[in-house]
């Protein structure tokens, strides 16, 4: 349900590239960033192995199977580089309504951010959580992004 308000998003329904993290609970995204038409980026985990991307003429049929990192790993072509993308969905453990985000602990999603957002500065970015996972406070410190959007299973927030 997460997922499908991103479709609330005018910069999604705009996108052509979107990068997705390679995280489970977005798996549910990056199936329906490809069922959309759009090529999806997902950075591998860690980035040890840069980023695959994968394109709906790609995967073909094997949309589900795709969508999952193995999958991603099967059908992806993998890049060295991150290419430039029109809009970003990271994974939080955690998120206020500020925007501010906590991830798994290793810096990974504000890497990928930082990436995406020196190519094009102005890339909106979405987190998509469960509701119980908005908090009132994240702390945030230098190096944190923040998102633009955090969608869930009850609604879609457009951060100010």
């Amino acid at each position: 349900m997460a997922a499908k308000r991103l479709r609330e998003v005018p910069e999604y329904v705009e996108a052509r590239v979107i990068l997705v993290n390679p995280d489970s609970p977005q798996l549910h995204v990056r199936r329906m960033a490809l069922l959309d038409g759009k090529t999806v980026v997902m950075p591998t985990p860690r980035l040890k192995q840069g980023f695959l991307v994968l394109t709906p003429e790609g995967v073909g049929g094997r949309v589900d199977e795709a969508s999952t990192i193995r999958g991603a790993f099967k059908y992806g072509r993998r890049v060295d580089e991150m290419p430039e993308v029109d809009f970003v969905v990271e994974g939080s453990v955690a998120v206020d309504l500020q925007g501010n985000r906590l991830g798994k602990g290793g810096g990974y999603g504000d890497r990928e951010i930082a990436m995406a957002k020196a190519r094009r500065p102005d890339v909106k970015v979405a987190t998509t959580v469960h509701s119980i996972q908005v908090v009132e406070r994240v702390p945030a410190g230098e190096g944190d992004y923040r998102v633009d959007y955090i969608a869930t299973e009850r609604y879609l927030y457009r951060v100010r």
